[in-house]
């Protein structure tokens, strides 16, 4: 039996033939040149850099000083409300010692000491002050 050809003589290509490597060679180096000056856009984004970097400088600042009022603030509004605290306990034990000295049974026992004696009954009359 003969073997089947599937591809046929005309359907093979043929090989390439190898080529010797490329050797590469380096380009001469150029003369170095003065650097040309910059240009305007270059110089122009610098100061443009620079004005940004300084107004976040200085809002930053701002925002620290901001925060530092707020703290003394705070610190004082603290303080207040201590003194505050204390003055209320003050007029409390106030109002306890003026109750107290306004008792009818103080009274009472001062008026007997200095020698005072409540009025009779029959002694006691009353005014009318009515509009007429």
């Amino acid at each position: 039996m003969a073997a089947v050809d599937w591809f046929g003589p005309s359907s093979v290509a043929a090989p390439v033939p190898a080529r010797p490597p490329r050797t590469r060679t380096r380009p001469a180096a150029a003369p170095s040149r003065a650097r040309a000056p910059r240009s305007r856009t270059a110089g122009r984004r610098l100061t443009g850099g620079i004005v940004w970097i300084s107004l976040f400088a200085v809002l930053l600042t701002g925002v620290v000083a901001l925060n530092v009022a707020v703290l003394r603030l705070n610190m004082s509004v603290s303080k207040l409300d201590k003194q505050e605290l204390q003055l209320r306990a003050e007029n409390a034990a106030l109002a306890s010692q003026v109750s107290s000295a306004a008792s009818s049974q103080r009274i009472e026992a001062t008026a007997q000491k200095l020698g005072l004696v409540p009025a009779p009954a029959t002694d006691t009359s009353y005014l009318d002050l009515g509009r007429k």
